[in-house]
């Protein structure tokens, strides 16, 4: 879907990309809290809302609007959380905002805000992964060995990201030519 690199914060996320706007993007998660637990993120790398242009977040804010109803419609779900993390200090782990889209449906966690413990624990960190598997990759280039701690909920191959990113951009395509 995407033409030229897209960042998310220092990663790049181009094939992870399953909708743009002139503003914004909305990409799958390597570590979902739940299935279809994607990500909206102004184009531009920006680390507070705060930061963010009108226009950013005028276009974010539809960005979000638009992907929870395709994301609900595709999981079967029943609700969502929508969430920022806004700075360290609230438990964002890449300095780009992002808001957190996750399907939601009756009892899938024990108890409805279970979702922002996840979030907030080692195995929702996912700024911490990426760091990690950058750090793998450096040092395997180098021909050492490293060990990373093992985390609960395991990474998505990127074909398993992929895979979702179309599916979800021809269901973002299909919503688009129904609004014709």
């Amino acid at each position: 879907m995407a033409t030229s690199e897209v960042f998310f914060g220092p990663f790049k996320v181009t094939t992870q990309v399953f909708y743009k706007t002139k503003l914004s993007m909305a990409v799958v998660n390597i570590k979902p809290i739940l299935p279809g637990h994607v990500l909206v993120c102004p184009l531009r790398v920006v680390a507070r809302y705060k930061d963010m242009t009108s226009e950013e977040v005028a276009d974010h804010a539809l960005t979000v609007h638009k992907v929870v109803k395709v994301i609900e419609r595709v999981y079967g779900t029943t609700g969502a959380t929508i969430a920022i993390q806004d700075g360290g200090s609230a438990g964002q782990s890449v300095p780009h905002v992002h808001t957190h889209i996750i399907p939601r449906k009756l009892n899938d966690f024990p108890s409805i805000d279970d979702v922002y413990t996840k979030l907030e624990s080692a195995e929702g960190n996912v700024g911490q992964f990426l760091q990690l598997q950058k750090l793998r990759k450096a040092v395997e280039e180098q021909k050492k060995e490293l060990v990373v701690e093992s985390m609960n909920r395991p990474p998505r191959t990127m074909e398993e990201m992929e895979e979702e990113t179309k599916l979800l951009a021809g269901e973002l395509e299909k919503e688009n030519e129904s609004k014709l």
